[in-house]
């Protein structure tokens, strides 16, 4: 990998140039937003156990999260709120951190062997509310927080990447033996003495099996 900073030669700074170069929308992909959790949407959601929640904070530093759980782990509370329970993580809380400055949070919602995926945008709160909380327990366990979510719109996004990843098909997946290892790269980032790749696979490991809920 080449260290030197990549310079772009060549970069689009107006909608009128980047419109120019991929034209508009059609008019079914302007219509399809809806501003409501409608019964199809609801469906969706309860048959989704993986998300992802897009946030930033009030200087527009983003993160994008993953959420999951078993399948309908979000609650739809109304046409217009949602609440999606925040289960033990690294403690972090980047997404929740950026809410407090800034709500406006973005989600995808994936169904496993669905190319479709349904995406909602809205203002996010964190949530304490002891009833909804007790609803979202697991294993005798409830949540600390939930991430109440305000809907704005929500609509269907198309099955065009997934279907040029080939994401959803074991045929298109690398060996076991090939992918990537999370300990090592863990161990190579954070460099903290007194570790080694195995200690960090064990913690993971443990964390996995004991820290779920």
């Amino acid at each position: 990998m080449n260290n030197e900073d990549y310079e772009f030669e060549r970069v689009i700074e107006t909608e009128e140039q980047l419109e120019s170069i991929i034209g508009q929308p059609s008019e079914l992909v302007n219509n399809k937003v809806i501003s409501i959790l409608d019964q199809n949407c609801s469906k969706f959601i309860a048959n989704s156990p993986f998300l992802v929640i897009s946030s930033s904070d009030e200087s527009g530093f983003c993160d994008v999260s993953p959420r999951g759980d078993q399948t309908g782990f979000v609650e739809v509370l109304s046409e217009k709120k949602l609440i999606i329970p925040e289960r033990p993580g690294n403690k972090r809380m980047d997404t929740m951190r950026n809410i407090l400055s800034n709500p406006r949070v973005g989600l995808i919602f994936f169904i496993p062997g669905l190319g479709e995926t349904l995406r909602v945008n809205g203002k996010a709160t964190l949530v304490t509310d002891e009833d909804l909380l007790e609803k979202m327990a697991v294993r005798g366990k409830k949540p600390l927080v939930g991430i109440g979510v305000e809907v704005e719109e929500c609509y269907i996004h198309c099955a065009k990447a997934f279907k040029r990843s080939g994401l959803w098909n074991p045929d298109s997946w690398l060996d076991k033996d090939l992918l990537p290892s999370a300990a090592k790269m863990i161990y190579e980032h954070a460099k903290l003495p007194g570790t080694s790749v195995e200690s960090i696979q064990a913690r993971l490991a443990k964390s996995y099996a004991q820290k779920l809920y």
